[in-house]
């Protein structure tokens, strides 16, 4: 049986201007965000050499995890919940 994806996550959503500035134009779908914030990030080498799960954060997306200099992965997607309504 094929898995069902969450509708909540195939939901477009409106994009704050501090998260536009790095994924682009919204409304998209959390998972379009998601894909584009490390794409944002690889493209700008953001990953911590020690811990490629550990995320730098450069000026645009301290405005996102609210100042912090480096989030986790699983921090980042819920630091940025808020940028989505």
């Amino acid at each position: 049986m094929a898995r069902q994806l969450n509708p909540a996550l195939l939901k477009d959503m409106n994009l704050s201007a501090e998260l536009e500035a790095v994924v682009g134009k919204g409304p998209m779908p959390r998972s379009q965000v998601v894909k584009k914030l490390w794409e944002y990030i690889k493209k700008h080498n953001l990953q911590s050499p020690q811990n490629k799960r550990n995320i730098l954060a450069d000026d645009k997306l301290k405005v996102l995890f609210g100042g912090k200099g480096e989030v986790t992965m699983f921090e980042m997607t819920k630091l940025v919940s808020p940028h989505m309504k």
